[in-house]
């Protein structure tokens, strides 16, 4: 497919958005707001995360595509209120990737370690940043499913020198999981003995009439207030 075409392509995709959306298009997509379209989102991804990890190129396209849809949607909505469009969406992110990758398109930047370009990555996002002071809570989405959202949490205390902040684990308690150890006593778990051990706790919880969903987002949100308690 050549780029002219992938250009006339997406300039259709556009204007058949708009079609959708005007007086006399479909009354459904005319009535969506970005409200009622968010739990599309999340949905659709989803299921684009289900193609991805079946291995199936055609359907992964397929989903892309849905995807794809939500952006094109809600970019749709927002022209309307005459705030931006797909263009300036398309624009943003493209200029966003050069700014976060200096060593690839700055010639002056020398090249660096694995190491290193995660520092930069996140020097550079709070230098872009609307408020001065560094949140944890930055870049850690609400509606990320809780499990995801605690290791992304997780991750970035790691990455800041933060990890000693972070709640400590009863290993007395966890050592009654099934994760293997090293000779040393040492976890060594697999992705096998972690997902089970995983599993087993949301069974207790279910036995307890806990939901594991709304336990770990709750201890998550609780471990960032303090983590941003404590630089205040």
């Amino acid at each position: 497919m050549s780029h002219k075409s992938t250009l006339n392509n997406l300039d259709s995709l556009l204007k058949i958005m708009q079609a959708l959306r005007a007086p006399d298009g479909c009354p459904w997509d005319a009535e969506q707001t970005p409200e009622s379209l968010a739990p599309f989102i999340l949905e659709e991804a989803c299921e684009l995360i289900d193609a991805i990890e079946a291995g199936q190129p055609e359907l992964i396209l397929d989903e892309l595509g849905d995807l794809l849809l939500q952006v094109v949607f809600l970019a749709q909505i927002f022209k309307e209120r005459s705030l931006f469009d797909f263009h300036d969406v398309a624009t943003g992110i493209a200029d966003k990737l050069i700014r976060r990758h200096p060593h690839v398109f700055d010639q002056s930047y020398n090249k660096k370690t694995a190491v290193e370009l995660d520092q930069q990555w996140d020097n550079i996002k709070r230098s872009e940043a609307t408020h001065t002071k560094s949140c944890m809570a930055d870049h850690l989405p609400n509606n990320l499913p809780a499990l995801q959202r605690a290791q992304k949490l997780i991750s970035k205390a790691s990455r800041v020198d933060r990890q000693t902040e972070l709640p400590e684990v009863d290993q007395q308690q966890l050592s009654q999981m099934c994760l293997p150890r090293d000779d040393n006593g040492n976890w060594q778990p697999d992705e096998e003995a972690l997902g089970s051990a995983l599993f087993h706790l949301v069974k207790l919880g279910h036995e307890a009439n806990l939901d594991a969903e709304s336990a770990l987002r709750k201890f998550t949100q609780k471990t960032v207030k303090h983590l941003d308690q404590e630089r205040l």
